[in-house]
């Protein structure tokens, strides 16, 4: 019978960590500076485990290897890596290379591009999303005089804001942020600026021009986001973005709603809530903080609750 596999997390410390992983979701966190949840990720930098059910105890990585009829996908690699990040400082200025720079130059990896679902910003809290150089000549010159007031741009954010990061976008979290990232499962980031900190043995932490320069998008643009919503009974589904990368989607559940058989495995973040997910009169609870992967060929089903979801698949 198909299960739904739900995750264990791994959870990674860093230099701009904090506590609210634990305090926003209840998670058992490892360091007093977490910075991020690798909620769902194949990626040999930190592997999800199955929770339970009848793979209990595999990686992610090792199912997608040994059960592929659990995805049905052409992808030779688990493609996607779902993380939720406390900045609780600012993250640095960096910048991802897109999947043939990567695969050149990073040892086979593949390229990053993510989005981004805001789940909670303190009040003022900004992202830097892109830059304001017009040529490569400024972008060098910019960088190197450190003129970074004239060269990063900043936008204000707030709790359900989405963003789209492609490769090559200059980008950093700011300073009092939660995020979702769904992103390519990439572990590769190439630091532009960080603000002249120190690591926790009092050395400056490695940056990337040169890489960086390469593959920064120049000049860069933005188009309007308009999001795509759908209604039905007890289901509302927006659509932020889907292209060749990733689908992803936020689904708010309001009361009893029918699926049915998901063709695709989905990727699901329960963001909110508390509710629960049943399969031929099986029930899973599902709560705040919980990361489950539903495989191809899952259905029908049901949900039922007051839940907020983000949901991604290829």
């Amino acid at each position: 019978m198909t299960t739904p596999l739900f995750l264990t997390p791994v959870f990674q410390e860093r230099i701009w960590g904090g506590q609210k992983l634990k305090d926003l979701f209840g998670y058992s966190i490892p360091y007093e500076r977490t910075g991020e949840c690798w909620a769902v990720s194949a990626h040999p930098n930190g592997q999800s485990v199955i929770k339970s059910g009848p793979y209990e105890g595999k990686t992610l990585g090792e199912l997608w290897t040994s059960r592929p009829e659990l995805f049905r996908s052409q992808s030779a690699v688990f493609p996607l890596l779902t993380k939720i990040l406390d900045a609780s400082d600012d993250l640095s200025v960096q910048v991802h290379p897109d999947d043939e720079y990567a695969g050149i130059h990073e040892n086979g990896e593949l390229g990053k591009t993510e989005c981004w679902y805001i789940v909670a910003a303190d009040p003022g809290a900004e992202i830097i999303y892109g830059h304001e150089a017009t040529s490569k000549e400024q972008l060098v010159q910019m960088v190197e005089n450190g003129h970074w007031d004239e060269f990063l741009t900043k936008v204000p954010v707030k709790a359900g804001d989405f963003f789209y990061v492609p490769s090559g976008t200059i980008h950093a979290i700011g300073k009092g942020i939660v995020i979702l990232e769904t992103q390519q499962s990439s572990d590769t980031t190439y630091r532009v600026y960080d603000y002249d900190r120190k690591d926790k043995d009092g050395n400056s932490r490695e940056l990337h021009l040169n890489k960086a320069i390469d593959v920064t998008t120049i000049p860069q643009s933005y188009q309007p986001q308009e999001y795509k919503v759908a209604q039905k009974e007890g289901l509302s589904v927006t659509t932020f973005v889907s292209n060749s990368f990733f689908t992803v989607e936020k689904w708010n559940i309001s009361s009893l709603t029918h699926f049915q058989e998901q063709p695709k495995y989905i990727i699901c973040s329960v963001l909110d809530g508390q509710g629960q997910l049943t399969l031929e009169d099986i029930t899973y609870p599902l709560s705040k903080g919980d990361h489950f992967i539903l495989p191809a060929n899952f259905g029908p089903y049901q949900m039922d609750g007051q839940l907020e979801l983000i949901i991604s698949h290829e």
